[in-house]
């Protein structure tokens, strides 16, 4: 008999997201019954924790987390790993019998997303716009890689300053500025990230302006529905090397379904069958 897995994803603005692809046909390449399921908590007419707690009551192995609850699940969930406790978001939950723990896939995914498109060549001085949730994750994926200088960039300058007091707080040798500013602080940037959901469907623009790129080497955007957004043609034109977030997408999903089953993945094959190439 074919195992099965209940899997799901809440979020708010999650209609186009491909998680549920990714891991229903990770569960067929691994011969398990998986369902993913998107839960909304507006189309629902529930708050999160509502959501949440019927998730966990509901059968459910895990669930990812999405925009806007990555910082919020945080304080819902034991933490084993101080790294995601100093991240202070969880995108990847497991329910257990002894009750809900958090992992952040997220951090790893940016860094096998940033390998893959950059190799060993340090980050240098990044100009990060956006410090939510995946934002957290992203910034601490850069200390990982070296950064000389993060950037930290919000409307919100309280979130921008506490992201990084969080960093500092890391003694990764980094220097850490908070800043409300984008234009200001990607002057002299090397790599240029958008961690702010402008660029997603309903969500229309770019967090930049194009003449702001200028004189950066790469760029890399969150976002990735869809996987060409308005901040990344706008760096692509102006000459730099752009990551898409699909890598993100794409590389996070393959840590949580390690977490979710602990199935190995040929993941190559994984990618061209999510693409549409032998499905």
């Amino acid at each position: 008999m074919t195992a099965k897995i209940r899997l799901g994803l809440i979020g708010d603005n999650i209609v186009r997201s491909k998680s549920p692809l990714l891991h229903r046909t990770a569960g067929k390449q691994c011969g398990l019954d998986v369902t993913y399921e998107r839960l909304i908590p507006r189309d629902l007419g529930k708050d999160f924790d509502t959501v949440f707690a019927e998730a966990e009551a509901g059968g459910y192995r895990g669930i990812n987390i999405t925009y806007p609850y990555k910082e919020i699940v945080a304080g819902r969930v034991e933490i084993p790993d101080p790294l995601v406790r100093a991240i202070g978001a969880v995108n990847t939950v497991i329910f257990t019998p002894d009750g809900p723990v958090g992992y952040n896939t997220d951090y790893s995914g940016f860094m096998a997303a940033y390998r893959s498109t950059l190799g060993d060549t340090p980050p240098g001085i990044v100009c990060l716009i956006g410090t939510g949730g995946v934002g957290k994750a992203v910034a601490f994926g850069l200390l990982g890689l070296g950064a000389s200088v993060i950037r930290c960039v919000d409307l919100d300058p309280s979130k921008a300053a506490d992201l990084a007091e969080r960093l500092s707080k890391a003694e990764m040798g980094a220097k850490i500025e908070s800043s409300s500013d984008a234009v200001a602080a990607a002057e002299g940037a090397t790599g240029l990230i958008n961690c702010t959901p402008i660029g997603m469907f309903g969500h229309e623009g770019t967090p930049l302006p194009a003449k702001a790129m200028h004189g950066a080497r790469w760029a890399f955007d969150a976002v990735y529905t869809p996987v060409e957004t308005q901040f990344l043609k706008d760096a692509g034109a102006a000459g730099l090397t752009v990551i898409s977030g699909y890598e993100l997408f794409f590389n996070q999903g393959i840590d949580a379904w390690s977490y979710f089953t602990g199935a190995p993945l040929d993941t190559a094959r994984l990618r061209r069958d999510i693409l549409g190439e032998t499905l």
